[in-house]
């Protein structure tokens, strides 16, 4: 420990430790992810507190290797034991980028978008021109300083033991993650699952929806995810009507049927919905539209239009009913 204390005072970095923590020193590889909590102060003589993410209520994720923006972050945490408590003090080469990360964290905490004010090289000229949004940052990044990181290291979780987020992840690896999410999406649906198939479902959508925006409209690559997208959607609106959330079915069959309007599965998915809703003739509309389609449907489409009829002649007598009631 004393040789890693002396290679951090090399590096600028004044290590005191508040709390021992457990066991040994993990080994982190790259791709493990770091929960933990910071509390980041000024070095004046009354510590004033920039940050505090127990004030936020919610605490940082690092993944290891992803190029974090505030680099020193992930090699304090490497210096950690699990639920050690320590106190950084960190040379101005550490911090001079603090300002940018706060602004990010802090602009996502309010609920703000993450991309807002992310830019290119001119980024940092840009922001310290026409200010960050808070007056501390501002000053920040006029006037450079050390800066003391308080951290708390609470869990830490080996590649293989999370579910990669969507932020967390490169191009090639959200879409090797579709395939699987879509794969685990039909075995929790074999399962009777409905509402993890449909998390499941929802995932890899997410994740092409992202690769998308980096595409333009109507180009090769684009309309390849696009085409990803249409079983991804029927599945995920099966899993809907299943479990009666009609709207969001309404909505992704229609999404389908714009590209492929004589799409059976959508039509018939769609017209279940729209009855379950009581949109009767836009339900009549689909289900006459199957049975163009595709006649050997004819049985499965009448049982359908027969619930519905009944369903309908059901709510008739309900409002008859209860108008009698009022005059009588």
């Amino acid at each position: 420990m004393a040789e890693l204390l002396y290679q951090l005072q090399q590096d600028g970095i004044y290590k005191k430790i508040i709390y021992g923590g457990e066991g040994d020193l993990p080994e982190i590889p790259d791709g493990a992810k770091a929960t933990f909590h910071y509390r980041t102060l000024k070095t004046n003589e009354e510590r004033t507190v920039l940050d505090d993410s127990k004030h936020i209520g919610k605490p940082m994720e690092l993944i290891f290797g992803k190029k974090f923006k505030l680099e020193v972050w992930e090699k304090l945490l490497k210096t950690m034991k699990i639920k050690e408590v320590a106190e950084f003090t960190c040379d101005i080469k550490h911090t001079a980028v603090y300002p940018l990360v706060a602004k990010s964290l802090r602009d996502i905490f309010k609920g703000k978008s993450s991309h807002e004010h992310t830019s290119h090289c001119c980024g940092m000229m840009a922001l310290s021109e026409q200010g960050m949004g808070y007056s501390d940052l501002d000053e920040l990044m006029k006037c450079p300083q050390p800066l003391i990181f308080i951290l708390e290291f609470n869990k830490l979780e080996l590649p293989e033991q999370f579910e990669p987020e969507s932020w967390s992840m490169n191009g090639s690896e959200k879409l090797e993650s579709i395939p699987k999410l879509r794969e685990a999406g039909n075995e929790a649906y074999s399962k009777k699952d409905y509402e993890d198939a449909a998390k499941k479902y929802a995932q890899a959508l997410g994740l092409l929806e992202d690769l998308m925006l980096h595409e333009k409209p109507g180009d090769e690559e684009w309309n390849k995810l696009d085409e990803m997208k249409r079983p991804l959607l029927l599945n995920f609106s099966q899993c809907k009507l299943l479990t009666h959330d009609y709207y969001p079915v309404i909505t992704h069959t229609s999404d389908v049927l714009i590209k492929d309007p004589d799409n059976v599965k959508a039509l018939f998915r769609r017209g279940k919905a729209h009855a379950a809703v009581w949109n009767l003739k836009e339900a009549q509309e689909d289900f006459a539209r199957v049975l163009e389609l595709e006649p050997s449907l004819k049985k499965a489409v009448n049982v359908e239009l027969a619930s519905l009829e009944k369903r309908v002649k059901e709510k008739e007598k309900q409002e008859k009913s209860l108008l009698q009631g009022m005059f009588s």
